[in-house]
Formats: C-alpha cells, structure tokens, sequence
C-alpha cells in the first residue's frame, strides 16, 4: 500500500495540471515582456510541481485528524482527487512525520530553483510562496469556524496567485499581473463552491462552515453562477490584454464548457450534479492554460 499511499497524497493522476497552469502565467509573462528560453521554461516546471505538490502535501497535514471524520460512504471527492481513494495521514497510511518531511524536501526544491531566477523574479516568486501557503492554512483552519465565507474569498487568492507566480518569473508586480489575477480569481471561487457541493455530506459531518453547509444547496448553485459571470467578463478583458486573437477559439470553448457545468449544477443542486459538472471546469481551465501558451507560441513564430 506504500506507493499507492503516496500516489494519493501526492494526486499524481494530475500532476501535469500545475505545470500547464503555472506556464501560462510564464508565457503570458513572455508575451508581454519577451525573455523566452526554454530554461525559463524548465525553471517553471520544476517549480510549480514541486512548489504545488508541497501546498498538497500541507493541507493533508493542517487536516490530518479532521480527515478522520470523512464518511466512507460517501467520499465521492475523495475518489476523484485521489487515484485509489485513500486519505492516506488521517488513516496512518502515511505518518504525519513522513509527510512533513516530504513537504520539506519538495519546498526545499522549490526555494532553490526559484533563487536560479533572474533578480528580482526570484524574490517576487518566494514570497508569493510563503503567501500562497499561509493562505492554504488560512483556508483549511477558518473553514471551521466562521459565519461568513471568509475562508473560501481570501483562501482562494491562492489558487489564482499561482498563475501571477508563473508570470512573475519574468514579468513584474503590475497592472498585467494583476489583469492575469482577475481573469483567474473568479473562477477558482466557481470551482471551490462546485468542490464543496461535492462534498457537503462530509463538511456536515467535520463541523466545516461552506457555502453548502451555510447557505445551503439552491444558494450555492448560484454562488458559482454569480463567480462564472463574473469570470466571463474579467476573461473577456484579459483576452483584450492579450491582444491577439489566437486564443479566442480556446477561451470560446472554455466559456461553453462552463456554461454546461452551471446548466448541471443548477439544473441538478445536489451532489451528483456537481461531481459531474467538476471535470468540466477543471477541462476549461487546462484549455485556457493552453490557449495562452499557444498564443505566445503561434505570436513569437509567425
């Protein structure tokens, strides 16, 4: 059981997913400030798998015994996060020791590849590291207790900083990165409340404070029509900022895809809706990673 442990603690069936998204900062970067090289390229690579893998790892260890609490018949989440649908520290597959260990060395790995970055983006990445990873705490440990999704507004920041990070390997703290923010916030709050539909029986039985579990189902499915709409037209302008219409045909596809994922969630506002909607927005976010990858890659050779 060793390996397959690891392979659910680590998610491995997606492990290509953070580099994609964390290139399409970078080649956004590239579009904006030039600088291509394929070891920038290697440098991001390195450092959003290991960077993302160590965030993993960490919120296995912040909810190692809360995790105990998970319903075995109904771990839908679980299932589709993780390979063999384990929850390896909160059932002892894994000691907490071991895991915090392995966060080490993969933040170790991280730390030192960002510092092969030109001056300053290396110091812009590794803060943005430690910011990132406080707010996943912040995320995991609020959660708990609170009257107002407080956790899921600011914790989230994280996921949508993730894609800065990528763009700070060669760009700056300005309005384009900022652009690039937006564009990606909204819909990592769109996400997050189609995740917790998923998964509410299991929030219930934590005490975990959700969109589901505060406001309930009808009001959640709504949460993440209001963050998709919102998404749309922060994506429409991040479009404009990229300036070229190569991407149009991705992002076109990604709106379509997110509209079908709203239509089942509002159409089901259950569980079982939002399980089936769930891959349709992680689809869309790989096809806008892509898009803007290929847009700097078909703008730079023509």
């Amino acid at each position: 059981m060793g390996a397959k442990a690891y392979v659910d603690l680590l998610r491995l069936h997606f492990f290509f997913v953070w580099p994609v998204l964390f290139s399409a900062g970078l080649f956004f970067g590239f579009t904006i400030n030039g600088g291509f090289s394929l070891l920038l390229v290697l440098q991001a690579i390195l450092i959003a798998y290991f960077g993302f893998e160590a965030g993993l790892v960490l919120n296995d260890i912040v909810d190692a015994n809360l995790d105990k609490k998970e319903l075995p018949t109904d771990s839908r989440l679980t299932k589709y996060w993780r390979p063999f649908g384990r929850r390896p520290l909160s059932e002892g597959l894994i000691p907490r020791r071991s895991a915090t260990v392995l966060f080490a060395v993969f933040l170790a790995i991280t730390s030192a590849v960002i510092f092969t970055l030109p001056y300053p983006h290396s110091i812009y990445v590794f803060v943005l590291m430690f910011i990132c990873y406080g707010l996943e705490v912040f995320y995991q440990i609020k959660k708990r207790n609170e009257k107002a999704p407080y956790a899921q507004i600011i914790g989230r920041v994280d996921f949508a900083l993730f894609l800065v990070a990528g763009y700070l390997c060669v760009g700056n703290p300005d309005l384009y990165a900022l652009a690039l923010f937006l564009f990606f916030y909204p819909m990592a709050l769109a996400h997050l409340g189609v995740n917790d539909l998923v998964d509410v029986a299991n929030d219930q039985a934590k005490g975990m404070n959700t969109p589901p579990t505060l406001y309930g189902m009808k009001a959640t499915a709504y949460w993440v029509l209001a963050f998709t709409i919102f998404h749309y037209v922060t994506a429409a302008v991040f479009l404009y900022v990229l300036g070229s219409p190569v991407a149009l045909g991705g992002f076109a596809v990604s709106f379509g895809l997110l509209a079908v994922a709203n239509a089942v969630v509002l159409k089901g506002k259950s569980a079982q809706s939002a399980l089936k909607a769930l891959p349709l927005l992680h689809l869309s976010m790989l096809i806008y990673a892509i898009s803007i990858i290929a847009n700097y890659a078909v703008m730079a050779f023509l």
